[in-house]
């Protein structure tokens, strides 16, 4: 299991090719089955709530959750 205060998912996209927006999710979970001397047979189980993103400003954070980006309401 990935320990989630030794772990995190950030992401930085460009904003009208001006300027950069980064920001975070904040609730994830991660299972890795794995032999470090064979990665070819690794298994990832993945899961982020898409309402936990973070960017730091609440009007795009409530934008980013609604139906025109990630729709938690239909897929949490």
């Amino acid at each position: 299991n990935v320990d989630p205060a030794h772990s995190s998912i950030e992401f930085q996209v460009k904003h009208m090719m001006v300027s950069k927006v980064k920001g975070a999710f904040s609730d994830f979970t991660a299972d890795i089955e794995m032999d470090p001397e064979d990665l070819t047979s690794a298994k990832l189980n993945f899961s982020v709530a898409a309402a936990s993103v973070d960017t730091r400003q609440a009007q795009r954070d409530g934008h980013l959750k609604s139906e025109d980006f990630f729709n938690v309401e239909k897929y949490p």
